[in-house]
């Protein structure tokens, strides 16, 4: 019986980009056992040095390694147990390669490369382990490539994902059947508070209600509402408040469409802590954001000033190092906040020239613009804080970015995830994912998808067609 699950078992061949991804990877594979090539060590000992995440990654893993071969008298050629160090989260063994291996690459293939190095052991391997399936895992799209041309197995490292498909991401907006208060109309208690209504529901869909979510239905007169709380079979519905209407306008803004008056209903809202706005270029993230944020600090006196951030990714090349203070460092990265304030200050007709100029001046006294490299031990209280391009930050980034919330302090995430510049990051296992997934139906956390652009018919055409 133990020796056919030894046989069950795979051999996992980690390649050094995977360890410098995620240095838990090693605690990963279940019941599978790892195997770790020495160029791997070798590549990890190259990559040690210095204060990027890589780095830092490299060091961790490291010390993982450490911890386990130094962890009693165990043989290294019969593998090491990584059960007491995953806290079993992991029944395998950890082999490392203790020999030189003659792998019998093709001529074409340089020995002096450390991914044909790898690619040797693995050849070497299945030789000696004919019975057993072994695997590369490997970041590296052309080392999978080059495996599979030698008859080799390669898979991509997927645990970091969130989610294997994003358009399985929770969207915060749900359309409700046809049919949806014939069926939980039965016993349907209603009544009104503060000039909204509220509705008790019970039947089959409320199961799948998340609080905070915001429900609709397009007939002659439409119902637009958030879920305030699920308990069993039983969901209480508030309508929501209309910001497409005039008076209800945010710093002289008006909601576009469906989904931006949702996004100002959680923006506006002091019971949310954490709202995340996702959507392509042009739905108005930017916009809506900063003007909830001034009305907030300046009219209603809720937050003390508004902080502005982003990762400062460049889309062409790097344009060397800026002169001047942080903040003069950040504002070439900022150019859509000088736009979205340009538009905000427009809407200022009545005060003509002079209170234009005053308004913008007291404006820029409260938004700062703060660099994501000084963000560590800090605590924002009572603050309006905007993370701009967050899509580019990766979930450990985000976690730091986001406890640094103090009492009284509401985070914005804005981005699109068809449009990462970061290295090694993709839609899947985005931070902006990452934190999307993780809140969705917490009762101090909104998030919506804008699905309409409302930037201009050419912008929009262009996002179609091109």
């Amino acid at each position: 019986m133990a020796r056919k699950t030894k046989t069950a078992t795979k051999l996992f061949v980690l390649d050094t980009n995977v360890l410098m991804h995620d240095p838990t990877s090693l605690f990963r594979f279940e019941e599978h056992d790892v195997f770790l090539p020495m160029a791997t060590l070798e590549e990890l000992d190259q990559h040690k040095i210095g204060m990027t995440e890589v780095a830092r990654n490299a060091r961790q893993a490291s010390r993982f390694l450490d911890e386990i071969v130094s962890g009693g008298e165990q043989n290294i050629e019969e593998g090491i147990s990584l059960t007491s160090q995953s806290r079993k989260g992991a029944t395998g063994r950890l082999f490392l390669q203790t020999r030189a291996v003659q792998g019998g690459l093709p001529a074409s293939l340089p020995s002096s490369k450390v991914d044909n190095q790898i690619l040797g052991v693995i050849l070497s391997l299945r030789q000696e382990q004919p019975s057993r399936p072994v695997i590369l895992v490997t970041k590296d799209i052309n080392m999978r490539i080059k495996a599979r041309a030698l008859g080799l197995p390669a898979e991509d490292y997927f645990n970091d994902k969130v989610l294997e498909d994003t358009d399985l991401l929770y969207a915060g907006v749900r359309e409700l059947p046809a049919d949806f208060w014939e069926k939980h109309g039965k016993g349907m208690e209603s009544w009104q508070v503060e000039g909204r209504t509220w509705y008790r529901v019970k039947g089959p869909l409320v199961s799948t209600l998340l609080v905070n979510e915001f429900v609709y239905q397009e007939s002659a007169t439409p119902f637009y509402a958030i879920v305030k709380s699920v308990d069993g079979k039983t969901a209480e519905l508030q309508t929501v408040k209309d910001y497409t209407h005039a008076k209800n306008n945010v710093w002289g803004i008006n909601a576009r469409n469906r989904e931006q008056n949702f996004a100002l209903n959680v923006l506006m809202d002091p019971e949310v802590d954490f709202v995340t706005l996702l959507g392509q270029a042009g739905t108005g993230k930017t916009l809506l954001t900063l003007a909830a944020g001034l009305m907030q600090t300046l009219e209603h006196k809720r937050y003390t000033e508004i902080i502005m951030t982003r990762v400062t990714v460049p889309v062409g090349e790097d344009i060397g190092f800026l002169p001047g203070t942080e903040e003069e460092k950040m504002n070439p990265w900022m150019g859509a906040l000088e736009d979205n304030l340009d538009v905000l200050n427009k809407n200022d007709e009545a005060t003509g020239e002079w209170g234009r100029a005053a308004t913008q001046d007291l404006i820029r006294t409260r938004i700062k613009v703060k660099s994501l490299n000084f963000m560590r031990g800090r605590t924002f209280l009572n603050k309006y804080l905007i993370i701009d391009e967050a899509q580019n930050l990766t979930p450990k980034q985000m976690k730091t970015l986001i406890t640094r919330a103090g009492p009284g302090t509401k985070v914005v995430c804005l981005g699109n995830i068809s449009q990462i510049d970061t290295p090694y990051l993709t839609e899947g296992s985005s931070g902006l994912t990452y934190v999307v997934d993780r809140f969705k139906g917490w009762e101090h956390g909104g998030h919506i998808t804008l699905a309409r652009g409302e930037r201009s018919r050419l912008a929009d055409f262009a996002g179609e067609t091109l």
